[in-house]
């Protein structure tokens, strides 16, 4: 029995990915070249390039495969238990390798090539937002946030201090920051009475 054309694409595909994961997580992603990948996948670099039009959205779609998180919420009736559920499921994830050093690279990628921070907001950033916002919503109508919070200004609050460690100051990610955030958070937030 033969393997189909789509199977042999797939296969391929996949080789591609995991041959830029590794490349990257061992020269850095500043170093990673579309000449590298080829030879590491034993392909040409018209292969990939045919499905990639850039170095920044090969790593993209290689760094998604890679068990792509899904960061789904409970709703315990708990916001803050729930926040910090799914938080720190984040943080644990970004703290370590590989997912860690290699999204910080993701990220430096998207503040020089558009298609990139695009993809980024439209497979990774913006469907978080979205459950995050739809979470807070809920806990809204069950009284637990003040009715008149702006959601998305309290996304960007929760997420602005996440990033400004990861990326800016390189402090440790660690559940107490993710607790401190959000103490002083809903210190703003909870209904007023």
């Amino acid at each position: 029995m033969t393997t189909s054309h789509p199977d042999r694409a797939a296969a391929r595909t996949k080789t591609i990915m995991q041959a830029t994961l590794a490349l990257a997580q061992e020269v850095g992603y500043a170093k990673l070249s579309i000449e590298a990948v080829a030879a590491r996948a034993g392909v040409g670099k018209h292969t990939i390039y045919r499905r990639w039009p850039s170095k920044g959205l090969l790593f993209l779609d290689s760094l998604l495969s890679l068990n792509e998180p899904v960061f789904d919420y409970p709703d315990t009736g708990d916001i803050v238990a729930d926040l910090r559920r799914q938080i720190c499921t984040v943080v644990d994830l970004l703290a370590n390798p590989p997912w860690g050093p290699l999204y910080q690279a993701l990220v430096g990628e998207a503040q020089h090539d558009p298609a990139v921070a695009a993809g980024l907001n439209e497979r990774f950033i913006r469907p978080q937002t979205d459950k995050t916002i739809v979470r807070l919503r809920a806990a809204q109508e069950q009284g637990q946030v003040s009715s008149d919070m702006d959601l998305d200004l309290v996304m960007a609050t929760l997420s602005g201090p996440l990033y400004f460690r990861l990326l800016i100051t390189q402090e440790p990610l660690t559940h107490n920051y993710v607790d401190r955030v959000l103490e002083a958070l809903f210190a703003g937030m909870s209904p007023r009475l």
